[in-house]
């Protein structure tokens, strides 16, 4: 394990962070820190469990010191609607500084590299998802959309960037970017001017680390290609014929005249033969008019070899150069960009962090305060995954991700740990795993 990446060090250079954040109260009633309130917060996301503050209290009642105060490092335990007012008003750019210090450890130790792909390079995949709905409580950072029945819903979406690797279950987390009501009010416009705010914000560093951009059919048009080429990205980017009139047109004509490049193979999967062709042509127009940007277009179709049903079909457009040795290569990196549903958002919504699950929504932060530090507690867990042994073992063990999490909640309720280093060597050893 690197020290770097211990959750002991990752936990404390969050509290610093924290310490960071601006006190908006007036008067002389301040009983709780501001980190605190923060940390605290924290501590639900990163054990899973809605009731742990609640478990906490009545362990500090009887006990004189709780778990959350030794582990998450707090001085008080304040209580859920404490620390609600406290953390609204908080941006939560206060707590962006973590994802570029564990992608630094990270790079630093190597395991960036373990995720590298194509011409040596990363894949950053882009996509919006939502994170908070109600047709009742709203905030002025609120996104609104009119339903059929005439009702007003409000809600939150946020773009979630993860590094993916295609074979890989685990992926990294970048920092977020929020949509914001400003960013307009169709799907298109809202998440590629939140994208174009991430590039601004963060673009130069990822470009330096070889980056290749990664996203569905929203991004694959000329004004954002335009941007990811002038901030030295390259990109795969999903491309369908409905949207994308004139490079089709451009496509079946080559096709037609029996022009456009092929690729077929077979791939046995284990039950049964698939067979694979690729089509690709370089240097074709995005759109119609002069100024068009030239791009490279590939696709791929999958069909069962015994019944000639089609499988899967997809299409891209890159800024790499195809030819017959590298497009199986550009395509599989494209088809990568699912896992920022499968193994980020599903992960997200589906297995224990519960997303979409209203925490709080305050008036000004506290509902994207709370996202972010949700998914730093994912990304904690992933690092510790990457990187320590012992808590990988334990994991592997308990095979499955509720088990783990159930176990944590029971060990911090009955019984008392001085640190992290504890917990993890207490339930390493109870598990026996060295005598495995």
């Amino acid at each position: 394990m690197y020290e770097e990446l211990s959750i002991n060090r990752m936990v404390n250079d969050l509290k610093e962070d924290m310490r960071g954040f601006s006190d908006k109260r007036v008067g002389k009633n301040k009983q709780y820190q501001m980190v605190d309130a923060g940390m605290a917060a924290f501590s639900v996301f990163f054990t899973q469990c809605a009731s742990f503050l609640e478990h906490q209290r009545t362990i500090k009642r009887k006990k004189g010191k709780s778990n959350v105060e030794r582990l998450f490092m707090l001085k008080d335990i304040p209580s859920d609607n404490q620390i609600r007012n406290l953390l609204d008003p908080v941006d939560p750019k206060q707590i962006e500084a973590n994802y570029q210090r564990i992608f630094l450890s990270l790079e630093k130790t190597n395991q960036v590299d373990k995720f590298r792909s194509f011409d040596n390079r990363i894949l950053i995949a882009l996509d919006g998802t939502e994170y908070y709905s109600s047709t009742k409580i709203y905030c002025k950072k609120c996104s609104q959309r009119t339903l059929k029945n005439g009702e007003i819903n409000y809600y939150h979406s946020v773009i979630t960037p993860v590094i993916v690797q295609a074979g890989n279950e685990r992926v990294i987390s970048l920092e977020p970017e929020f949509i914001v009501p400003q960013d307009g009010q169709e799907k298109q416009d809202c998440e590629i001017n939140a994208s174009k705010r991430w590039l601004e914000k963060h673009g130069s560093f990822y470009a330096k680390r070889r980056a290749i951009i990664l996203g569905d059919d929203l991004y694959s048009h000329q004004p954002y290609c335009q941007e990811l080429i002038d901030k030295d990205f390259h990109f795969i980017l999903v491309c369908k014929p409905d949207s994308h009139d004139m490079l089709y047109k451009t496509i079946n004509f080559l096709a037609a005249n029996d022009v456009l490049n092929t690729k077929t193979l077979r791939r046995w999967n284990g039950k049964f033969g698939e067979i694979h062709t690729y089509r690709y042509a370089n240097k074709v127009p995005l759109r119609s008019d002069k100024a068009a940007l030239d791009v490279n277009w590939c696709e791929v179709t999958i069909v069962r070899e015994d019944t000639g049903k089609q499988l899967y079909r997809n299409s891209f457009i890159t800024s790499f150069t195809l030819s017959e040795t590298n497009v199986e290569t550009i395509v599989r990196d494209g088809r990568a960009r699912w896992k920022i549903e499968n193994e980020n958002n599903n992960e997200l919504k589906q297995r224990g962090y519960h997303l979409e699950h209203n925490f709080g929504h305050g008036s000004n932060y506290l509902s994207s305060l709370l996202l972010s530090l949700n998914i730093l507690a994912f990304l904690f867990h992933t690092v510790l995954d990457m990187v320590d042994e012992r808590y990988r073992a334990i994991r592997t063990e308990l095979v499955k991700r509720t088990t783990f999490f159930k176990d944590l909640e029971a060990l911090l309720r009955y019984f008392s740990f001085a640190s992290w280093d504890q917990v993890l060597s207490f339930m390493f050893t109870e598990l026996e795993i060295n005598s495995s």
